[in-house]
């Protein structure tokens, strides 16, 4: 037998084979290049995400150290860490906390109790002058708030409310009833007119259908009116600095001024006291956002083409 016969032949590539293998190899490159992309993505996403996060992070760092470690070292957290400061700034700022509470529940429930009964009229019920009266109610947010303060201001004071919670509960109720009636009003119109006509056919009454159909079915609209209330309450400064003096009966916002007052010198239970009072505005970030932006979503997004 010769050499020649022993060596097997070597299969030659078509060009098919060769097509398909160099169609393989050339996602390499594109491949290489989107991880790349990903990656500059991701290092301006963390870049921003840092940025906005430092001054939260310089108070939490600021929070445990004493006034000497404080300006020995600006930037960085040093040892041992001082968490007394936040008993101290505790015990200052809880009746600012108690006060918040109580108004944002105030808030909370008249705004809901006007959204609610105004969107349920707009929305199934016909009468004269509907779509005026609630292009007017619209109109209102097109309204600056600081144009409305001193008419506000001589109002409060006329009622001699001044001093007291009505005065910081009111304009939370009305704000809130205004955008709560155009995310409720939307939301409304998009329920099945059928659930209306069925139940009015078992000898439903539209109070009846308030309460056994409409609130249950826009649950989600509640809760982001009822959060948009509680973020207004909390971060609202100019209007109780203006309309109460007494100090048990001050806000988170306007109370945090008198309190820094009061700690001019003394770092730690000062950003020890901001530190508290952004803990609730946090938490309903981390935890509701997501419910939050479904119900914006909700009650603008279909809408808004109708």
């Amino acid at each position: 037998m010769s050499v020649d016969s022993e060596v097997e032949p070597r299969p030659r590539s078509t060009p098919d084979q060769g097509g398909a293998g160099r169609a393989a190899t050339r996602p390499a490159a594109p491949r290489s290049r989107r991880r790349g992309n990903q990656f500059g993505i991701k290092a301006v996403l963390s870049l921003i995400a840092f940025v906005g996060l430092f001054p939260f992070l310089f108070m939490l760092m600021a929070s445990l150290k004493s006034n000497q470690q404080y300006y020995e070292s600006w930037w960085l957290p040093s040892a041992p860490f001082h968490f007394e400061n936040y008993a101290r700034a505790w015990a200052q700022i809880q009746p600012y906390f108690v006060t918040s509470l109580i108004v944002a529940a105030g808030s909370i429930v008249g705004a809901l109790a006007l959204c609610t009964v105004a969107a349920f009229v707009f929305a199934r019920y016909e009468f004269v002058g509907r779509k005026v009266l609630f292009g007017l109610i619209v109109a209102l947010l097109m309204v600056p708030g600081i144009s409305s303060l001193i008419p506000m201001f001589v109002l409060m004071r006329d009622l001699d409310l001044l001093n007291t919670r009505a005065v910081l509960v009111i304009p939370h109720i009305v704000g809130g009833a205004v955008l709560g009636t155009l995310l409720m009003k939307t939301f409304v119109e998009q329920l099945p007119q059928e659930l209306f006509d069925a139940a009015r056919v078992d000898g439903a009454s539209g109070p009846r259908m308030f309460v056994s159909i409409m609130v249950p079915l826009s649950l989600p609209i509640v809760g982001t009116i009822a959060l948009v209330t509680v973020i207004g309450v909390w971060n609202d400064f100019f209007w109780p600095l203006l309309t109460v003096t007494e100090n048990e009966l001050r806000t988170v916002s306007a109370g945090l001024q008198f309190f820094q007052t009061q700690n001019a010198t003394e770092y730690g239970p000062l950003f020890a006291g901001y530190a508290i009072a952004s803990i609730p505005l946090l938490l309903l970030f981390v935890f509701l956002s997501k419910h939050f932006l479904a119900g914006v979503q909700g009650g603008l997004s279909n809408g808004a083409g109708k």
